[in-house]
C-alpha cells in the first residue's frame, strides 16, 4: 500500500543508534583510545576494513571511494592501514575473540593479492580471530581476477558479495556499470571453485531507466546464479552530497510511486524464488544462517546491514570507518589525506563520534527489534535491560498516524507493524528516536 508521506519521509538506515549524522566533532577521537582500553576478553569483537578506492566511479555510488590513479597509492594505503591495526590492537589490551571479518569499500580487492595476504595475517597476529569466523569480502565482479580468488581462499575467506545492482545493459549505461551477467556467473564459479561458495548479491531499485520489469528480471537473475542472500537496496539520489551522481540524468529517475512498485516487485519476486523476506531490505535462502537468526530471533543489525554476527562490539579501520564500542561510536576521519595524517603521526585516525547514555541504549535496543522482527515488545527490552518502559511512551503520539492509515498496530506495550506497513518499518522504527528532525538530503527516504 503506497502512501506518499510515508514513503517519501527522509529517515535513518539505523545501522546505529543514534545515526551517524549526529555524532560531534572530537568526541570520538577523545573517547576512542579510553573505549578501546576498556574492553574486555568477555567480548566478542567484528572487525570492519574500509578499502576507499575503485578502478571506475560508478554514478550512483554513495559510498567514500575515490579512482586509484596508481598502484602506489594503494600500497601506501595498505601499509597505513596494517599500522593502524597494530595501533588499535595495542590498545586493547586483552581482547574478545573476533568472530566475524569485513572487508568494505570502495572495492577491497583493489588491493594486490599480496597485500590482502598481508593484512589478513596482520590480522590474525593481532587479535585471536576463532577459527569459524566469518571473513567476508564486497567484491566488483567487472576487477576480481583468480589471482585475488587464490589469495582469499587460502586467507580463509568464507563469504564474498558481489554488486549486481540491474542486469539490464541500458540501465548499466545510466549508472556507468556495464557488467554482463556472463561475467558474474563466470566469477560466481570461479569462488566455489576456490572453496568460497557462500555467495551474497546486491541489487537496487530506483536507479534511473529502471522499471519494475528490471527490478524482476534482476532478481530471477540472481536467483539462477544460486546466491545464498541478495540486498536490495533502494537507490539515494545526493548530489549535492556525492558530485558523481550528477552525471545521473534526474529525468530518467522513477518517482515516488515507481519506486515503491519496484521494492515490491523485488520482494515478490525473490520470495516467489524461494528466500525468506529479512528485515527492511534483505532476502536469503531457508538455510542460511540470516534466515535462521531471523526465525530464531537473533538477526541483528549494524553498519554492514543485517546480520547473524553476535558481537556487540564493532573495530573500524581505514578512512570513516565506524567503530562501535560499549560506551559509544568513533567514527575515523572520512577523507585519506586526513586518515593517512593521523596513522602516520601515531595517533588513532577518530575523527567524530558520540558517547552513548543508557536511555540510547534502550532505544537502539527498541529500534533494533523493529527492524529486525517488524514489531517489539516494549515492556519486555525495557524489563530485560532494567530500564523502565514509561521512557518510551513518547513514541505513541508519534505512532499515531501510521496505526490510522493501518501501518502498524499497538496493544498496551506490544507494537507491531501490519501486513500493509511490511515497506514501512524505518517509519515505525522512527517513532522511537525523538531527536529526529525534518531533514532534506541528510537521510535517504523510508521506501
Amino acid at each position: 500500500m503506497f502512501l506518499h508521506r510515508h514513503a517519501t519521509a527522509a529517515l535513518p538506515r539505523y545501522t546505529s543508534y543514534p545515526p551517524a549524522n549526529r555524532f560531534q566533532d572530537g568526541e570520538g577521537r577523545d573517547l576512542y583510545p579510553w573505549w578501546l582500553e576498556g574492553l574486555t576478553p568477555a567480548q566478542p569483537l567484528s572487525l570492519y576494513l574500509h578499502v576507499p578506492f575503485c578502478s571506475q566511479l560508478c554514478w550512483y555510488c554513495g559510498c567514500h571511494t575515490s579512482v586509484a590513479n596508481d598502484s602506489s597509492r594503494i600500497d601506501q594505503f595498505v601499509g597505513r592501514l596494517i599500522n593502524e591495526i597494530l595501533m588499535v590492537s595495542r590498545r586493547v589490551i586483552d581482547p574478545g575473540e573476533v568472530c566475524a571479518i569485513h572487508f568494505g569499500g570502495g572495492t577491497p580487492t583493489m588491493m594486490s593479492p599480496q597485500a590482502m595476504k598481508r593484512v589478513m595475517q596482520t590480522l590474525r597476529d593481532a587479535f585471536p580471530v576463532r577459527a569459524d569466523a566469518e571473513i567476508a569480502v564486497e567484491i566488483d565482479p567487472r576487477t576480481l581476477d583468480d589471482a585475488h580468488v587464490a589469495t582469499m581462499a587460502a586467507a580463509g575467506v568464507t563469504r564474498a558479495s558481489l554488486g549486481v545492482q540491474d542486469v539490464d545493459p541500458e540501465v548499466q549505461r545510466a549508472i556507468n556499470r556495464i557488467q554482463p551477467t556472463e561475467l558474474v556467473a563466470d566469477r560466481i564459479a570461479a569462488l566455489r571453485a576456490a572453496g568460497i561458495r557462500r555467495i551474497n548479491a546486491d541489487l537496487m531499485y530506483g536507479l534511473p531507466g529502471q522499471t519494475v520489469e528490471h527490478v524482476r528480471r534482476s532478481a530471477d537473475a540472481v536467483t539462477a546464479l544460486g546466491v545464498d542472500r541478495v540486498a536490495v537496496f533502494g537507490y539515494a539520489h545526493v548530489p549535492w552530497f556525492k558530485k558523481n551522481q550528477g552525471a545521473i540524468d534526474e529525468s530518467l529517475l522513477p518517482g515516488a510511486e515507481a519506486r515503491f512498485e519496484q521494492a515490491e516487485a523485488a520482494e515478490e519476486q525473490l520470495v516467489a524464488d524461494g528466500y525468506e523476506a529479512i528485515g527492511i531490505d534483505h532476502f536469503a535462502r531457508p538455510q542460511d544462517s540470516l534466515a535462521v537468526a531471523a526465525r530464531e530471533g537473533r538477526l541483528r543489525r549494524n553498519f554492514q546491514g543485517y546480520t547473524d554476527d553476535p558481537a556487540e562490539t564493532l573495530l573500524g579501520f581505514g578512512p570513516s570507518s565506524i567503530s562501535a564500542l560499549p560506551g559509544g561510536y568513533a567514527q575515523n576521519a572520512p577523507h585519506v589525506r586526513q586518515w593517512s595524517e593521523a596513522v602516520d603521526a601515531g595517533r588513532l585516525a577518530a575523527q567524530r563520534g558520540l558517547a552513548v547514555t543508557w536511555e540510547d541504549r534502550l532505544r537502539r535496543a527498541v529500534i533494533e527489534r523493529v527492524l529486525c522482527d517488524g514489531a517489539v515488545d516494549l515492556l519486555a527490552v525495557a524489563e530485560s535491560r532494567g530500564d523502565d518502559p514509561t521512557l518510551l511512551v513518547d513514541a505513541f503520539a508519534r505512532l499515531a498516524p501510521l496505526i490510522r492509515d493501518g501501518l502498524v498496530t499497538v496493544d498496551r506495550w506490544q507494537v507491531t507493524a501490519t501486513a500493509a506497513g511490511r515497506r514501512y518499518w524505518r517509519a515505525i522504527a522512527a517513532c522511537f528516536d525523538p531527536e529526529l528532525a525534518p531533514s532534506v538530503g541528510r537521510h535517504s527516504v523510508a521506501v
